[in-house]
């Protein structure tokens, strides 16, 4: 009998609310929905297997459109060895994205499998594999009507993420959160559901020059956009310090008994807490 379990995550994606097709192609579309439910699957401490797609698509949408789309949702599995194996399509006055995606967990791991939110202790370390911030400057550069820096505009259009970094260091980690909606409100969900206190150090989390330059031209704070912009989908762990820091990873704070919150440097965050979707 195999010791395996199979995971499922899905996601939907609303055209206007989740991309535009003014500023992203069809495949950059496609990148981005399969990597926000991959990154989501591996969290969990899942090794992708395979993708569903569901398309409502508009009478008028062109077929060219909808074969760069798919292939960048296959292009984005491929980088994980997964698979598009199946779907369904149906008419709608906008366009909707929705992709199920499907993994195997074994017990290898540190935690029992699944990896769960609530396995964050006190005197755990926070670490995290990938970067922040990068997403939500280019999406309010676009916003904007900038085209550049492209490597930043890009970052929304396409999100590059570590996931074999993620998928190793589940065999390691206490607990695991992709960064969809800001690092702030997902780490939350780590302490609200293990009952400690996470502090992380702003000195782990200085924006790269690129984020500054943005951040300057559009007069933003840029750790705004670090601390709580989403789709970036870094992951961030609690890792008991008997264990090495995994490859790909480094260390941004702590976690302690206390009540369940996140701060910085010891204080709380003033600014907002990351993306509600129930908000647009």
């Amino acid at each position: 009998m195999s010791d395996e379990t199979i995971a499922e995550i899905g996601e939907f994606g609303f055209e206007g609310m989740h991309f535009k097709t003014e500023w992203s192609s069809a495949r950059d579309i496609g990148h981005r929905a399969a990597a926000a439910n991959l990154a989501d699957l591996i969290a969990t401490g899942a090794t992708p297997t395979a993708l569903l797609i569901g398309l409502a698509i508009p009478a008028n949408t062109k077929v060219n459109w909808l074969i760069e789309l798919v292939d960048g949702i296959c292009e984005e599995a491929a980088l994980v060895n997964a698979a598009v194996v199946g779907g369904d399509t149906t008419k709608s006055e906008k366009l909707i994205i929705s992709i199920t995606a499907l993994g195997n967990i074994n017990d290898s791991g540190l935690s029992q499998a699944p990896l769960k939110r609530s396995g964050a202790q006190p005197g755990n370390l926070v670490i995290m594999s990938g970067r922040l911030g990068w997403a939500e400057a280019g999406l309010n550069a676009l916003r904007k009507g900038f085209k550049s820096p492209k490597v930043v505009c890009d970052a929304h259009r396409r999100p590059k993420i570590n996931y074999f970094a993620g998928m190793i260091a589940k065999d390691f980690v206490s607990s695991m959160i992709d960064v969809s909606d800001g690092l702030m409100q997902d780490l939350s969900h780590i302490a609200k559901a293990s009952e400690v206190h996470i502090d992380l150090k702003t000195t782990a989390l200085i924006p790269e020059q690129e984020i500054l330059d943005v951040a300057a031209a559009l007069n933003v704070d840029p750790m705004i956009w670090v601390m709580t912009g989403g789709d970036d989908h870094a992951f961030v762990a609690t890792l008991p310090r008997s264990r090495q820091v995994p490859d790909g990873f480094r260390v941004i704070g702590e976690v302690f008994e206390g009540k369940p919150e996140v701060t910085i440097d010891g204080k709380h965050f003033l600014g907002p807490k990351g993306h509600d979707h129930f908000k647009y």
